[in-house]
């Protein structure tokens, strides 16, 4: 199976270019680049926040369901104008942790009516999802498996299998009482100081490694090692291949080669990052287990983002199967877009959701005089 693998040509290297994904199939829902923000929301802001929240996804939920809810928020220009609307600065990375820390504290205490349902959250909150899925699943009479699952998977993807330099430290994971889920989370780069946001939409996910977000929204981009491109399905084979067929001391020996090679220096995998002693352990143990594919070689406890761009140096200088380095962004939010740079805003769907918000704030239960400020919010988008 390995030289079958090997012997397929190695895909076309998509760098800096957009590429706008199928109508068919697993999509992306979404991937953020915004600059870093310090600072925490003032009490007086949070609290305001926090009963919009509750007030909008009230109004939608009861008029379309909660899966509705999991749909808007997977989309990364409906998130973005939630945030506007709630008051929180619309080109900050705040945005993201403050609007999912104000929606779960929004619908604490109504979830079983909403039938919605939000766990993990910032820093160390974000470890606590697991637990947080499981009780509420034990109250549901609901098979919590595969919603870890789906919640564990997709940080490993973010983290380890689409290496583009930003290191996750906000994951929430949204559910309904039916097992329909969404995943919002966000990474930093302390390098270009920006944070990017991922967007999941679990009915859209079909393979957790192949395309698994659907529109990409970015400003700041570079060459991202993505084992989860379309076109890394041959070195998807390849790398477990390698992993099951190749004895450790054998694979570690290869590495040790590689790493003693002058490359170019423009080479996506900086082999220094690569130390073969250190990977001994999770070789044997990935060697020892024989995972049937690449999703669950990724799944394995301690596969992270070395191990994959050691196997993945092999597989493209000793198998001649190279994986896409193509950086999945494709829209720019940063600066509105409204500039044209790098490429306009979808201005449609743009003005579709603030549309939808600005309905759903009428509708609610608020004052006029905060109705009329969250709308005034959205007319300052200047999109409306």
């Amino acid at each position: 199976m390995l030289l079958a693998a090997a012997a397929v040509a190695a895909p076309a290297i998509f760098d800096g270019v957009m590429v706008m994904s199928t109508p068919t199939g697993p999509r992306r829902t979404g991937i953020a680049n915004l600059p870093l923000h310090g600072g925490k929301a003032p009490p007086w802001l949070f609290q305001r926040m926090v009963k919009l929240a509750r007030e909008i996804t009230i109004v939608i939920v009861s008029d379309y369901g909660p899966d509705e809810i999991l749909q808007r928020l997977s989309h990364p220009y409906w998130f973005q104008a939630f945030g506007c609307v709630l008051g929180f600065d619309w080109h900050s990375s705040g945005v993201t942790t403050t609007l999912c820390g104000a929606l779960k504290e929004g619908v604490k205490g109504l979830e079983k009516d909403l039938g919605l349902f939000v766990a993990g959250g910032k820093g160390r909150t974000s470890r606590k999802t697991p637990s947080e899925i499981e009780e509420w699943s034990g109250k549901l009479s609901l098979d919590p498996a595969p919603l870890v699952y789906a919640s564990r998977m997709s940080a490993k993807v973010d983290n380890s299998a689409l290496q583009d330099g930003y290191q996750l430290y906000h994951h929430t994971f949204l559910f309904t009482a039916r097992g329909s889920w969404a995943v919002v989370q966000q990474g930093m780069n302390e390098t270009n100081n920006y944070a990017r946001r991922y967007h999941w939409l679990g009915e859209t996910v079909t393979d957790f490694v192949n395309e698994p977000h659907s529109a990409i929204l970015s400003e700041a981009r570079g060459t991202t090692l993505n084992l989860v491109a379309s076109e890394s399905d041959s070195v998807r084979a390849t790398i477990t291949d390698i992993a099951n067929e190749t004895k450790p001391e054998n694979l570690l020996a290869d590495i040790k080669k590689i790493t003693n090679l002058s490359l170019p220096a423009h080479h996506p995998i900086a082999v220094s990052d690569i130390h073969p002693d250190s990977l001994s352990k999770i070789l044997l143990s990935v060697y020892e287990r024989q995972p049937a594919d690449f999703e669950r070689l990724l799944g394995l406890p301690g596969v992270g983002a070395k191990t994959l761009r050691a196997l993945s140096l092999i597989s493209e200088l000793v198998y001649g199967v190279a994986p896409s380095y193509r950086d999945p962004a494709r829209y720019s939010f940063a600066h509105g877009g409204k500039d044209g740079y790098p490429y306009p805003v979808d201005r449609e769907t743009y003005d579709k959701s603030i549309e939808f918000l600005a309905k759903a704030v009428n509708k609610t239960s608020l004052g006029p005089n905060e109705k009329n400020e969250a709308v005034n919010r959205l007319r300052r988008l200047g999109l409306e």
